[in-house]
């Protein structure tokens, strides 16, 4: 099975996988943005847009998780923020087409709750001169000015199943996406150990641009 959960830049991706994994025995996190950041070290900065807009990266990542989930004997969990219907159907569809067991999940929330949640990313002390002037990270801002796209396209049927995350905690959400995936967890690690587990994956994930 491979379970690609979806949501708004913020919405909690990254962080759900990974509990996930820790809870799930045998599973494996195969992250999407690793194949546009290849990609966009092949080229020169001033060309480095949207790296989704690159068809080699759709390409890509297709041919990534088809060999993930055909030579991986656990799930396979893809954090990844997909928000255009005919990107979708390049990725997660062709990966249906080509027989996988794909679970799609979009993560979604009040645009005020995503806010929230991206103004209170653990960046780090690494992060403090990137963000002097403007008070995020280049990519956070960038998240920000996206968040009423991401969620209203979100929305749409095309990217059901669909898990409103506003009153849900991260073990929360991952219960619940285990619960429509029909795989069973672990019991969770305990809030405080918890706690710190979740804020470690959150700085080992920083993007500074």
């Amino acid at each position: 099975m491979l379970v690609w959960i979806n949501g708004p830049f913020g919405g909690g991706k990254t962080q759900t996988a990974h509990e996930l994994h820790r809870r799930l025995p045998g599973s494996v996190v195969c992250d999407p943005e690793h194949v546009g950041y290849g990609l966009h070290r092949t080229l020169p900065p001033s060309l480095r847009g949207d790296f989704q807009e690159l068809p080699a990266w759709r390409t890509g990542v297709v041919e990534v998780l088809d060999l993930a989930a055909s030579r991986w004997d656990g799930v396979v969990l893809v954090p990844m923020t997909v928000v255009e219907p005919e990107f979708l159907d390049q990725t997660v569809g062709e990966l249906r087409r080509r027989g996988h067991d794909v679970r799609h999940v979009a993560l979604l929330a009040r645009p005020d709750t995503v806010r929230r949640r991206l103004r209170g990313r653990a960046l780090g002390r690494t992060l403090a001169a990137a963000t002097a002037r403007s008070g995020f990270a280049p990519g956070e801002s960038f998240a920000l000015a996206r968040v009423e796209h991401c969620l209203q396209r979100l929305r749409g049927a095309q990217f059901a199943e669909h898990l409103d995350t506003d009153e849900l905690d991260v073990a929360q959400v991952a219960e619940r996406v285990a619960e429509l995936c029909g795989v069973d967890l672990r019991p969770t690690a305990g809030r405080v150990r918890g706690g710190l587990q979740r804020r470690w994956t959150a700085l080992r994930h920083v993007r500074l641009g």
